[in-house]
């Protein structure tokens, strides 16, 4: 079933559910989607674009906390912190830090890159294995501490 599907029968069990938070996530996940249809591609996402599409509403929804904490506005940070565990729900579940260490240290073996210089070299090549699986800032981190 794809996203699109999934999210059309989950917005309606919510409407009848009346349950308010996770309607107006699955309608803003729906909206993008819709957004994405109308953009003329003439196919159907393919699963690293739903994932991609999902990724970008988890994303602002984290500043969104971020900036509500930063202003005081609790009432704001929990309907925000809703939407992203309903988000959450249809990404696939992340790739734990140790796993992405495994990955990147051999990514930086095959290659032979040590030095943090050559961190823009490495990076393509690990967002290519890594994107969608877990945070970039994580990937980052990991490399970084790699390479110095």
């Amino acid at each position: 079933m794809s996203l699109k599907d999934k999210i059309n029968e989950d917005l309606n069990a919510a409407l009848k559910a009346k349950d308010v938070t996770r309607t107006d996530t699955l309608r803003s996940i729906r909206a993008e989607i819709l957004k994405m249809d109308k953009s003329g591609m003439n196919r159907e996402m393919t699963e690293e674009e739903e994932i991609q599409l999902l990724s970008k509403q988890s994303k602002m929804r984290k500043e969104s906390i971020e900036m509500f904490k930063t202003a005081g506005r609790q009432d704001l940070v929990d309907k925000e912190t809703s939407q992203l565990n309903i988000i959450s729900e249809y990404l696939p579940k992340p790739m734990s830090t140790e796993e992405a260490e495994t990955v990147i240290t051999n990514i930086l073996s095959d290659t032979g890159i040590t030095e943090q210089k050559d961190l823009g070299k490495v990076m393509g090549e690990i967002m290519k294995q890594l994107k969608g699986k877990i945070d970039g800032k994580i990937i980052q981190d990991i490399v970084k501490s790699k390479l110095s």
